[in-house]
């Protein structure tokens, strides 16, 4: 099946953790996450970096925008910390605006020459900027003063930028070698769902979560997401491999050839796969620490007025903001309460509840899942579905979804919301 990530993104709230550009209010779980939870969170990072063709507002692009705002303000009322200072210089980064970020960064950096976060977000902010001569330099100083649990995180992004400063203008994408692996198998070619062993020793135990980490701190960059699809395929996860390396191709236009080999070589793979029965076929080696990367709480200052009148969207972050506690009750936010009885809309992909037939249920799921076993997603993500009589047929891929919510708030043996006298419609 393969691997699809919704554009609906959130705000990040908890201080003074590590992620992507060390942002103070971004909060990142234990790595690597779930592929699928993994390239959700890091497109949203990557689509909150421009403003969407369709208009549309992005909750994450709106809340950096907020922020950076309240932060360029105070800067104007008083010079801003070294603390406010690193996070002005994420926040430009992550809304796309290098320029903006340097201008920040620099002179902060000069005046802070110790402040770990301020090296780095400089670093990154000239590596944005294409100057990897200065961004290695600040890197380097970014190692230096890294906290222990984080150097090799900035060990490992200076490598890169070392790595890709040496090639020649204009070379075409290739695999970086960050970790002196040759990605084949047994034949000496690439092979799906496996590597030589010769191969897969050469990998540190921390490789995916420094390729995860990687892709965080730098979401539009589509070498990055094909090395992660290589080391899935390594520990024997080849849907999610096929889902990177189509990313590549469809999102990134990456024209490797050898990247489209292995595409089409993944891809067969993944098909053969999802035709067999039974989770058995879904085991890989690969390990897992967390379902998703981006710890999260959504913003709802940004989010429109409930109205009783017309149909309202309803943001996936909403409802995995519940919070369940102790015998399974949940705690809902105030804006999620609001709905409560209200038509909704959102997007997502169907999931038969049972017995694979459909008779008009079904469970909504923000991105699909390969096997309900390995992969069940958190009770804050499944969303049960009762269309109205002629309101759809079973779709595969992404669906928009209208009806009544209802939220459950004493019955943990039920799903936390239903959406009732539901229709089936076309996906934006």
């Amino acid at each position: 099946m393969r691997t699809c990530c919704t554009l609906l993104a959130l705000a990040l709230v908890a201080p003074g953790a590590r992620a992507g550009l060390y942002y103070s209010a971004e909060v990142v779980a234990e790595l690597p996450a779930r592929p699928t939870g993994f390239l959700t969170d890091q497109r949203a990072l990557r689509a909150a970096g421009f403003d969407r063709p369709d208009g549309l507002p992005s909750p994450l692009r709106g809340d950096y925008s907020a922020a950076a705002e309240r932060l360029s303000k105070l800067g104007k009322a008083r010079a801003l910390t070294a603390d406010e200072a690193a996070d002005l210089g994420a926040l430009h980064l992550r809304l796309g605006a290098p320029d903006k970020a340097l201008n920040v960064l620099a002179p902060a950096a000069r005046k802070h020459p110790e402040h770990f976060r301020l090296a780095a977000n400089l670093g990154t902010a000239f590596q944005y900027s294409g100057d990897l001569e200065r961004a290695a330099a600040q890197l380097e100083e970014a190692v230096r003063l890294a906290p222990a649990k984080l150097k090799p995180f900035e060990q490992a992004h200076l490598k890169l930028v070392k790595l890709r400063s040496k090639e020649p203008k204009g070379a075409p994408a290739a695999l970086d070698d960050l970790f002196g692996v040759k990605y084949a198998g047994a034949t000496g070619r690439a092979e799906a769902g496996t590597l030589a062993p010769a191969e897969l020793k050469k990998l540190p135990p921390d490789a995916l979560a420094i390729v995860q980490q990687l892709g965080l701190w730098l979401p539009a960059d589509a070498r990055l997401v094909w090395q992660f699809g290589e080391l899935c395929n390594a520990f024997g996860d080849v849907r999610a491999a096929a889902a990177c390396l189509d990313g590549c191709v469809t999102e990134f236009a990456l024209g490797s050839p050898d990247l489209r080999a292995r595409r089409l070589l993944y891809r067969a793979a993944a098909d053969d796969l999802a035709k067999k029965p039974g989770h058995e076929a879904h085991r890989t080696a690969l390990k897992v620490k967390s379902s998703r990367p981006l710890l999260k709480a959504f913003d709802e200052a940004l989010l429109p007025e409930v109205s009783a009148d017309r149909t309202n969207v309803l943001p996936w972050p909403v409802l995995n903001a519940t919070v369940i506690g102790a015998k399974g009750r949940p705690t809902f936010t105030k804006y999620l309460d609001k709905l409560d009885g209200k038509s909704v809309s959102l997007t997502g992909f169907m999931q038969l509840s049972k017995d694979d037939t459909f008779t008009g249920t079904f469970i909504l799921l923000e991105y699909p899942v390969g096997c309900w076993f390995c992969e069940t997603p958190d009770p804050t993500g499944l969303l049960f579905v009762q269309l109205k009589p002629n309101g759809g047929d079973f779709r595969r891929g992404l669906v928009k979804i209208t009806g009544t919510l209802t939220l459950n708030r004493d019955n943990p043996e039920s799903y936390l919301y239903s959406l009732q006298d539901a229709r089936l419609g076309d996906a934006d």
